[in-house]
């Protein structure tokens, strides 16, 4: 089915790279920024000048901001005024901020089971608590959710099941944003290949990915290949999600690797700045028709730091 869809797409886009305005804007760059590096921002005002100082030399005008538990420490409960204060900069820097929420540290992908839904629940309304007191532009722009059911062990046996309960838990969290009114853009990261997985929920037999965008605001694809074209590149296995995306009112925010990792190709990390470059441009002008497109986010700050300071002249 893919395979039919990537045909399709290619002869749709075959001449966008003549037909493409030259002074179209660049796509909208974001990237994840985890919890130490997060809290460091919120924490000392040079790590936020260090970074925005960053963020502005790589056009990045949107970031994750870690929003949640860390080290013992809650700061969004504790000291909502760093949020505040970092938020307010942050957007007369001109840059995005959504809330990050979802970790390793606290094995949120747990969240989904239904002892643990609570959790899930108090984890956003944290979120909607703190935009509801805070000023105009102190709040954040939208939440992107990293809870990623397949990380668990129960995931061989019970993935059908697991996956159910994901989405159960994704309504649920968007009906918190439905009654508190707020105009919140919110979405999960998921991997690109949910697209594979048909499944039957609330009586109606789709693939996962289709079910994820229909709840959600947007998705955050994990795309993670070090090349746009092919068969296993960049493009093809954001088609779905991205013509999906056009036909339902959705956006697609295509996810990048630079962090090590030993199968090669999910990652940046063994190639340039300069090649990487040269890959988002190609999977630019082959989206760049797509209603669904809305831009790259890299995983992630640290990780991208290392790696261009790494592998500068």
């Amino acid at each position: 089915m893919k395979q039919k869809f990537l045909c399709a797409f290619l002869l749709a886009t075959s001449g966008i790279s003549l037909s493409v305005n030259a002074s179209a804007p660049e796509p909208e760059r974001a990237i994840w920024i985890w919890e130490r590096d997060s809290y460091a921002m919120l924490e000392d005002r040079s790590a936020a000048d260090d970074a925005i100082k960053f963020l502005h030399s790589k056009h990045i005008n949107t970031i994750y901001l870690y929003a949640d538990t860390f080290e013992k420490q809650n700061l969004i409960v504790s000291q909502p005024q760093m949020y505040s204060r970092l938020i307010q900069r942050l957007h007369q820097e001109g840059i995005h901020t959504y809330a990050l929420l979802g970790s390793a540290y606290l094995h949120t992908e747990e969240y989904i089971l239904p002892e643990h839904k609570n959790a899930a629940f108090a984890m956003m309304q944290r979120v909607l608590n703190y935009n509801l007191k805070a000023a105009t532009d102190e709040r954040f722009d939208g939440v992107n959710l990293d809870i990623e059911p397949h990380i668990l062990d129960l995931w061989p046996a019970q993935k059908i099941q697991l996956l159910e309960w994901f989405l159960d838990m994704s309504q649920s969290l968007m009906e918190l944003k439905k009654s508190s009114r707020q105009t919140l853009s919110v979405g999960p990261a998921i991997p690109f290949w949910l697209d594979s997985i048909e499944l039957d929920w609330h009586g109606q037999t789709k693939r996962v990915s289709d079910h994820v965008q229909d709840i959600f605001d947007y998705v955050a694809l994990m795309d993670y290949r070090d090349h746009a074209e092919g068969t296993d590149g960049i493009i093809s296995h954001a088609i779905d999600e991205m013509m999906y995306a056009g036909l339902h009112n959705s956006k697609v925010m295509i996810g990048l690797e630079v962090t090590p990792n030993d199968i090669q190709k999910v990652t940046f990390n063994h190639l340039t700045e300069k090649d990487m470059e040269h890959e988002l441009s190609l999977a630019s002008k082959s989206f760049a028709d797509q209603p669904g497109f809305a831009g790259f986010v890299i995983h992630h700050y640290l990780s991208y730091r290392t790696w261009l300071e790494r592998s500068a002249p």
